[in-house]
């Protein structure tokens, strides 16, 4: 059996039998001085005797029945763990105790309904990531069940029906590595490979990859001005790209036709550089912002699902940043426009000696 830890106060105790033994020696005393001759020295021994005996078996006796009594409060209420009890030190102040019960009754209760939000999300992560997957198993599925029911023999239609079967299949393996790749972030393993590099590059190979996208819309992908000299900063590069491309893309995605898409780059603090992505597209309802970086979360369920992706981008986003120790801002303005913006860590430039 467990030895239990008492954390001891004395109190209680000491005030009991000081009571117990003025009114014992008094007692004593006055049966003496009745009946037999008066000793002093007899009443101070009994004094001390009484005294000891005294505080003793109540400390005993207190601590036993707190411990017996509380026991039965933990045993009892659901929200509280006995087990919890027995590994902390059991106190004989009831001031002290009943402050330790209230703070383990709210720690239980806190942690019931982080339990309950948890299980919430996960049946709604659990729906989303069936929903996701559903959709292009399906699409994959009804081409190769009409190429197998004699679609075969047209070879046109075979040629186009195994083409959309592909993009189904990319479709996903694009929202199964995006899983992995979240999964892996929030599991701590985020692997980041810091170097220097220039900022203003990387976004200009980002507007380059999707400079195509753009055109389909005639979004103009563009700078607030221009930028002569480079603007370099430490993170990992390849995951920095991730953030902007992400960023950017999402930008084309639920911008306007006829639109913008304008990167500004601006110096924050003496160390710190902030980069935002601005377009001038559909913004963002005040209700949604909040959940943007929650995982398959879209403002426009079925616009933004005929444009593709996994629903994962600003989750991974988050997570990028985040793994960086730097933040990452949402302006929105609902018919008007979305401002993203993220900060990183400059790199400082050494004036040349003259």
């Amino acid at each position: 059996m467990t030895s239990l830890n008492f954390k001891k106060t004395y109190k209680f105790a000491v005030k009991s039998a000081l009571y117990i033994t003025l009114f014992s020696t008094g007692l004593v005393g006055g049966l003496l001085l009745l009946f037999f001759t008066f000793s002093l020295q007899f009443c101070l021994l009994f004094a001390l005797i009484i005294g000891i005996f005294s505080f003793f078996v109540i400390q005993y006796r207190v601590e036993h029945f707190i411990y017996r009594g509380v026991k039965k409060i933990y045993d009892d209420v659901s929200l509280l763990d006995s087990t919890t009890f027995r590994s902390q030190p059991i106190t004989t102040d009831m001031a002290t105790l009943t402050r330790e019960v209230k703070k383990f009754a709210t720690d239980k209760k806190l942690e019931i309904e982080t339990l309950k939000v948890r299980e919430e999300y996960r049946r709604e992560f659990l729906g989303n990531v069936s929903h996701e997957l559903k959709t292009p198993l399906f699409t994959v599925q009804g081409y190769l069940s009409t190429l197998l029911g004699g679609g075969m023999k047209d070879k046109d239609l075979r040629k186009k029906y195994l083409e959309r079967a592909e993009k189904g299949v990319e479709r996903l393996i694009y929202i199964v590595n995006d899983l992995d790749m979240i999964s892996k972030f929030e599991m701590g393993d985020l692997n980041l490979e810091y170097s220097q590099f220039n900022i203003i590059e990387l976004v200009q190979n980002v507007f380059d990859l999707l400079e195509m996208n753009a055109d389909k819309k005639n979004i103009i992908l563009m700078y607030d001005r221009r930028y002569s000299k480079p603007i370099n900063v430490y993170a990992d590069k390849e995951k920095i790209e991730q953030v902007v491309t992400n960023l950017v893309e999402n930008s084309i995605k639920y911008g306007k036709e006829n639109g913008t898409t304008e990167v500004t780059i601006e110096d924050l603090i003496k160390n710190k550089i902030i980069i935002r992505i601005r377009d001038n597209g559909e913004g963002i309802e005040k209700n949604n912002i909040s959940r943007l970086f929650e995982r398959f979360f879209r403002v426009d369920k079925s616009g933004a699902r005929s444009e593709g992706g996994s629903g994962l981008g600003l989750s991974i986003v988050k997570h990028i940043i985040e793994g960086h120790d730097e933040k990452i801002y949402i302006e929105s303005e609902f018919g008007k426009g979305s401002e993203f913006s993220f900060t990183l860590e400059k790199v400082k430039t050494v004036q040349p000696n003259y």
